[in-house]
């Protein structure tokens, strides 16, 4: 009877039976198969097969998407900055410097509704223009005096005011102007007297052109003259219309504040057809103004729509460092000079003087 431990595939010991097969079988050379020709290559074949095998061994390699490729800078440029306006913002580039003083632009801000930031604008325009190297006066021409009360003034301690510089002959505006504290900067002050002015120029001569008249010898003294009215259109307000050579309209965004324009634009036009034809619209700033709130983005909707690019780029933002600066007597420019409503005045600022090259 046969041993079947003979057979090749029962090892014993001692004999010389082949290992057992392996669990996975090698991958078949394709150089075996090859013609006898092209012996001289199979170590070149075998070395390519090894580098399939070390391949597989590696993770496969996470394909990360192109990124996109970089756009023209043109296209870049293209693309404008819209600004809280809707409109793109324009480059608004340092003002010029001025070597020699005069030949002073005069701007009345002008609203007859209160509360809209006529006083806050004119005191911290007036610091950033002079920050700019011009020579600014401020004339309070509101009986509740709060342009001198902005600015660090006592009302009831001022001895001459702009009251007196406009019915008595013997003052001069010299003996009347004070100075601001802020450099660069003068102030006419006022009080509660100033009220009792608008009945005693019913009586006068000419009593639109009085304050147009008590203003000249300032002209060639300052670069800019900016005039704080009070928020009515009686003779006061009209006198300084009548004076001025533009127009700043401050106005809240809000709903309320946004009815009244159309006559403060009726007074101004008849000012500019009866008294003072160079009267012309400077701008409309929007003051108060909340991007965050629905009603506030349609007022100032609304507001461009009426107004068209009359109305400033720039728009003055709520902010309490406001209310703080006219608590410490100075402007926000001073008191606060990094805030963002610092920097909205020197924004204005830069625009008011890139829409009056005289200036």
């Amino acid at each position: 009877m046969n041993d079947t431990r003979s057979t090749p595939f029962w090892p014993g010991p001692g004999s010389g039976a082949p290992e057992m097969p392996p669990l996975v079988s090698a991958p078949v050379m394709q150089a075996a198969t090859a013609p006898a020709a092209d012996a001289p290559d199979a170590p070149a074949a075998a070395a390519a097969d090894h580098a399939d095998l070390e391949e597989v061994r590696e993770p496969l390699p996470f394909r990360r998407p192109a990124p996109p490729a970089a756009r023209p800078e043109a296209e870049h440029s293209a693309t404008p900055v819209l600004g809280p306006t809707g409109r793109p913002m324009p480059d608004l580039p340092q003002p010029r410097p001025i070597g020699i003083h005069g030949n002073a632009r005069i701007i009345a801000l002008c609203n007859q509704k209160g509360g809209v930031g006529k006083t806050t604008t004119t005191i911290n325009l007036g610091a950033a223009l002079a920050e700019y190297g011009r020579k600014v006066l401020l004339v309070d021409f509101d009986p509740q005096g709060s342009l001198s009360v902005g600015l660090g003034l006592n009302p009831h301690e001022i001895d001459l005011t702009v009251y007196n510089l406009l019915l008595q002959r013997d003052v001069s505006i010299d003996d009347v102007i004070v100075p601001s504290g802020v450099p660069g900067m003068d102030l006419l002050p006022s009080n509660i007297d100033l009220s009792a002015a608008e009945v005693q120029l019913v009586q006068e001569v000419a009593r639109e052109q009085t304050l147009q008249r008590v203003l000249q010898p300032a002209i060639s003294l300052y670069d800019v003259i900016l005039i704080d009215c009070q928020p009515s259109l009686g003779l006061l307000t009209v006198n300084a219309l009548t004076a001025s050579d533009g127009v700043i309209v401050p106005l809240e965004c809000e709903y309320f504040a946004l009815r009244g324009v159309a006559l403060l634009k009726t007074t101004i036009d008849k000012v500019t057809e009866r008294l003072n034809p160079n009267l012309r619209i400077d701008g409309v700033l929007g003051t108060m103004f909340d991007g965050r709130t629905l009603h506030g983005r349609e007022v100032m909707e609304r507001l461009v729509q009426a107004w068209g690019d009359t109305v400033f780029h720039t728009v003055i933002r709520r902010t309490v460092k406001f209310s703080d600066s006219t608590v410490a007597g100075e402007p926000i420019t001073s008191y606060a000079t990094a805030s963002p409503g610092a920097e909205a005045y020197r924004q204005l600022a830069r625009e008011v003087l890139a829409r009056c090259p005289d200036a």
